[in-house]
């Protein structure tokens, strides 16, 4: 029978699971594969999954849980094998390699950091600082302008905001970056500037977190500094 699969573990882990439901409409028990030092967390998949609300908890909660408690390689919602046997040969295959990756994350959380700028405040800026982009769009405003200027700002105004957006991302992650073990960077959805994932230790957190929340300060009313964590370390697993 197929089996849903939620973690990776040290089978030394203390897996407490009580209390804990699976996903699906009628929930099996949580029960777990080992092989070797490592250890799954399954239940019996359901016949069908999809990303419900209510199932997407179910998976978070167990990964909290374990996080709680120990060292845990997080699978992302909805991974499933075909049984209990195929699971333990990918723990034995694949052994070597989840051992490590296991101990890389050891003590360690994921923040996940998202930070966007006020358009206006943006546009102001580069109007203020760019004397080109200023005449162009008097001109534009009083009428005296050439057919052409309208593009022509449009062009400048997005080179200064990819150029000023750019730099502000690198500026953040290196302030952050002596807190954090490892950092995943992944393109930013609009309107956002960045999104970057942390690896940041247990002795490491609160100075992670002052330095993150010194940062907003800084940067002012004009920027959305959104901070999710602790989580289990998905970018890192």
């Amino acid at each position: 029978m197929a089996v849903y699969v939620y973690s990776i573990t040290f089978k030394d882990h203390p897996l407490r699971l009580d209390g804990l439901e699976g996903v699906g409409a009628d929930p099996s028990p949580l029960r777990t594969v080992t092989a070797g030092p490592l250890c799954a967390v399954v239940s019996e998949a359901p016949e069908e999954l999809r990303p419900k609300r209510r199932d997407i908890g179910r998976h978070q909660d167990i990964q909290q849980r374990l996080l709680t408690d120990g060292t845990v390689l997080p699978l992302r919602f909805g991974y499933t094998a075909p049984d209990e046997d195929a699971v333990r040969d990918v723990l034995e295959r694949r052994g070597d390699e989840y051992a490590e990756r296991l101990r890389r994350v050891e003590d360690c959380v994921e923040y996940n950091l998202k930070a966007s700028q006020d358009e206006d405040s943006l546009l102001r800026e580069i109007l203020t600082d760019s004397e080109t982009a200023r005449e162009l769009n008097d001109a534009i405003r009083d009428g005296s302008a050439p057919p052409d200027a309208p593009l022509r700002l449009g062009e400048l105004v997005a080179g200064e905001v990819r150029a000023r957006q750019e730099a502000l991302a690198s500026g953040v992650i290196e302030a952050l970056r002596p807190f954090a073990r490892e950092i995943d960077s992944s393109p930013p959805a609009d309107p956002d500037f960045l999104s970057v994932s942390f690896l940041v230790s247990g002795e490491q957190d609160e100075l992670f977190l002052a330095t993150e929340l010194s940062l907003a300060h800084q940067m002012g009313e004009g920027f959305t500094f959104r901070l999710n964590g602790p989580l289990p370390p998905y970018s890192f697993s």
